[in-house]
């Protein structure tokens, strides 16, 4: 089982990779996003360990958005889960009891998409993901040695059906004809409801540690993913925008990268239980405001 030390060294050591950044100077506490909400023309939120736990919503989440919409805020929903596709992802926070429009949620999955040209793609997913936003011409790749090497790309979506002994087959793949890996999910991990699953952008540094060049990551903290969001907020300028979630190196840095105002959220994400200063101090990563819960 990860810990959160262990996923905070990790992303310092594949820091080099993420943009560069200015971060804000120090943190102001508040109690909630309602103490900067005349400050803030648009609220972008992280999902898991902000929004939700695993399939659990945290408390008043769901009322925090609806306040911050009454007080003329825009809202969208930026996360890295790239399990499903797009209307999976609303299904999923409309399961929760988040009252979330369509246009309001956007996923790594879409800006990983954008990328997609024709080639025979090998696919890493679910089980259960039907891909119906995905080319016809591609492979889920399982515990077939040759499905690997006979595709031209591989797309890394999820990591709920990979094994140790798939990673393998990938990794042997490569060393033998290094092809581009798009990673769907940058995510080293994600907070769960019994502690932190492994996602995709775990497995898509190891291969970036071996085989340079040729891993591309989306989701935060990589720019694809705000280019989205800024396209669905017009007018809006970068510092009337806060990015709020519970990682230093993908929610906060990838927003101050942008001139987003960052709030980093501290109870129910990777920093549960832990004080965010000494983490801070040791990345160089300090969010505009901090809080326990929105």
């Amino acid at each position: 089982m990860l810990t959160t030390k262990e996923i905070f060294d990790r992303y310092q050591e594949v820091r080099s990779r993420f943009p560069a950044v200015n971060a804000a100077p120090e943190t102001l506490d508040i109690d909630s996003l309602l103490d900067i909400s005349d400050d803030v023309d648009a609220f972008i939120f992280d999902a898991f360990g902000v929004l939700n736990v695993g399939e659990t919503l945290i408390p008043d989440a769901d009322v925090r958005l609806d306040q911050l919409r009454e007080r003329g805020c825009a809202i969208r929903i930026l996360t890295n889960a790239a399990s499903y596709d797009r209307a999976g992802a609303i299904a999923k926070f409309k399961r929760l009891g988040v009252r979330v429009k369509d246009d309001e949620i956007i996923t790594s999955r879409e800006a990983a998409l954008q990328h997609i040209g024709d080639a025979r793609w090998g696919v890493i997913c679910a089980d259960n993901d039907a891909l119906i936003d995905l080319p016809e011409s591609l492979t889920r790749l399982g515990d077939v040695a040759e499905d690997y090497d006979a595709v031209e790309k591989f797309l890394f979506l999820s990591t709920a059906d990979w094994t140790a002994q798939k990673q393998e087959l990938l990794v042997t793949s490569m060393k033998r004809n290094p092809r581009p890996l798009l990673i769907g999910n940058a995510d080293l991990a994600a907070p769960r409801d019994d502690g932190f699953s492994v996602e995709p952008g775990h497995f898509g540094h190891l291969i970036a540690d071996l085989i340079p060049n040729q891993v591309q990551f989306f989701g935060k903290p990589f720019p694809e993913v705000y280019d989205l969001i800024e396209a669905s907020l017009p007018g809006v300028k970068p510092d009337r925008i806060a990015m709020c979630g519970d990682t230093l190196h993908t929610d906060i840095l990838g927003a101050a990268a942008r001139g987003w105002r960052t709030v980093l959220v501290t109870q129910d994400g990777l920093f549960s239980g832990h004080d965010t200063k000494t983490f801070s101090e040791q990345s160089d990563l300090f969010a505009d405001w901090r809080l326990a819960r929105i």
